[in-house]
């Protein structure tokens, strides 16, 4: 194991190790309030002294890539107690996502102290689900928590659900696989990874959705059978909406997260109620979708250098901003005090013939296409938990009958955008129950059409307000972005109705998610003209 810490070491450029000597013990048993054992490893260097506790409790098992976490902190300075969540490797009780996060955490927490190696000091450490984890601790924390690092995650849980109020189909199905993956033993074998990958395609496709579950996995999952039936049930949810203790939270947060992270909406909210409140918190965005390997490296540099400094008062050299961004198309990295930025507000207008720019569109007739939910419009890259995901060229998407495409004259000049992004569309439906999907993408001289961000907006009839003419304003929130276009490049703005496995495509008829089988194609018009100027709404930044 010391040969991955030192690889990690250089590829991550983290401080060096102060010992390789680390001793764990396996399978310790914590147990919780009604009785059910949680098992743990305990990490210690050789002949440790008191040093504070570094808690990581995760549903993926105690080995790989958590183990090997555990074992860099381990190395540098910190006890880790590496802990199984319910009904996950090896631990007790049924797996139920989110649901029993608080109490198992607290009670872990009131355990540790009890031990003899418990030093008074805490900080909470994971990405993704074990950053939930975290918020869900973080609803009442003991005040030996010092420092929470909560990468690539959100305390949102709803909103991330259910983005734009359309279902997250293609990462929550993916998070199901890899669940199922963790209970298996032993590795896959080539036939067992192609057989995944079928069920996977088979998933994405079935109808209704609450038979894709066990399409995918071999097997009925209880919570995902909610999400599909409760996504307006308050009641449901209030439980796991950790954000409303966000205002309280105390202990300093350390974030980072990546421009085509599912959770960067959601996270990014969660840091403004932390801000609002005058709490501790810094932010970093990187180049990064949810799997990357450089968010993983990001994550251990930062939360080495704020648990430094808050479980022992170290230094970590020159100050930062309390805001660190990526920003794409410059490929450099800048500071700022504040997420947003300060930013001037330029519409970039839909134009007839496919043209955008900032000028009043001239007298024309809308734009049509033929939304049909049994060729739904796919997904290409963007925000998604797979591999495939991040920025890819989408000439072939852009192609589709389904997809309209307004694209920019080469820009003259250099042309920054940072912060929230939105598009302004006059629309007409044929169908009450629709979705518009808006993508920003960059195009090169060479022609290459790649994303920079894209949100999804899904309509129900309580949602319209048309005018007298049948047509409507709708807002359509996309990913927050900071990227340079730069001069010689052009603007293109994609509208469609779907971004399908990515997000559950919209049926039609307004039947439940999770039992609806009829399709119903959507016939639908983009107007732009003075009385109804369709429009990107852009943050400009004039100087980086």
């Amino acid at each position: 194991m010391s040969l991955a810490t030192r690889a990690v070491e250089l590829l991550a450029r983290i401080p060096p190790a102060q010992t390789r000597a680390v001793i764990v013990r396996r399978d310790v048993e914590v147990v919780m309030g009604d009785g059910v054992i949680l098992l743990a490893d305990l990490y210690q260097a050789s002949g440790y002294h008191g040093q504070p506790v570094v808690v990581m409790r995760s549903p993926y098992g105690r080995t790989g890539v958590w183990a090997l976490g555990a074992r860099v902190f381990a190395e540098r300075g910190y006890q880790v107690l590496l802990q199984s969540c319910r009904g996950t490797g090896g631990s007790g009780g049924d797996f139920n996502a989110y649901r029993h996060e608080v109490e198992d955490g607290l009670t872990t927490l009131a355990w540790m102290e009890g031990q003899s190696w418990f030093p008074g000091k805490v900080a909470l450490f994971g990405p993704s689900y074990l950053g939930i984890v975290q918020w869900a601790i973080a609803t009442n924390p003991p005040a030996t928590v010092r420092a929470m690092a909560a990468p690539i995650s959100s305390a949102r849980v709803r909103a991330f659900t259910y983005p734009g109020g359309a279902f997250s189909l293609d990462s929550t199905l993916a998070w199901l696989a890899l669940l199922a993956h963790q209970r298996r033993t032993g590795g896959p074998d080539l036939r067992g990874m192609i057989e995944a990958r079928r069920r996977m395609r088979r998933g994405f496709a079935a109808l209704p959705l609450s038979t894709a579950d066990v399409t995918v996995t071999g097997e009925h999952v209880a919570f995902y059978q909610d999400w599909l039936a409760r996504m307006d049930d308050d009641a449901f949810w209030a439980p796991v909406e950790f954000d409303r203790h966000l205002p309280s939270l105390t202990v300093p947060v350390t974030m980072v997260t990546g421009w085509y992270d599912m959770f960067l909406p959601a996270q990014l909210a969660d840091y403004q109620s932390l801000v609002g409140a005058g709490r501790d918190v810094q932010l970093t965005i990187g180049p990064w979708k949810h799997t990357d390997p450089g968010a993983a490296g990001e994550s251990l540099r930062d939360s080495l250098d704020w648990f430094g400094k808050h479980l022992h008062g170290r230094d970590s050299g020159a100050p930062r901003a309390r805001v660190r961004l990526h920003v794409g198309g410059a490929s450099r990295w800048i500071e700022v005090d504040a997420w947003p930025p300060p930013a001037r507000t330029v519409r970039w207008r839909l134009q007839p013939r496919g043209r955008l720019h900032p000028g009043t569109p001239e007298a024309s007739t809308p734009d049509r296409y033929r939304y049909d939910p049994s060729d739904p419009t796919p997904s290409v890259g963007g925000t998604l938990l797979a591999r495939s995901g991040g920025p890819r060229d989408n000439r072939a998407l852009e192609r589709r009958s389904d997809v309209l495409v307004y694209t920019s004259a080469a820009l003259v000049r250099d042309l920054g955008v940072i912060g929230p992004i939105q598009a302004e569309l006059y629309v007409r439906s044929s169908l009450e129950h629709t979705d518009f999907f808006v993508r920003l993408c960059d195009v090169a001289p060479s022609g290459a059409s790649r994303n920079i961000c894209d949100g999804l907006l899904r309509l129900t009839p309580s949602a319209w307000r048309p005018g007298s003419d049948g047509v409507a304003m709708v807002e359509v929130q996309l990913w927050p972005a900071a990227h340079v276009f730069r001069r010689g490049h052009r603007m293109r703005v994609q509208v469609s109705s779907g971004a399908h496995p990515r997000f559950a495509r919209n049926l039609g008829g307004g039947e439940s998610l999770a039992s609806a089988t009829t399709m119903h194609p959507a016939d639908q018009e983009v107007w732009h003209d003075p009385d109804h100027p369709s429009a990107i709404v852009l943050p400009i930044r004039d100087a980086w």
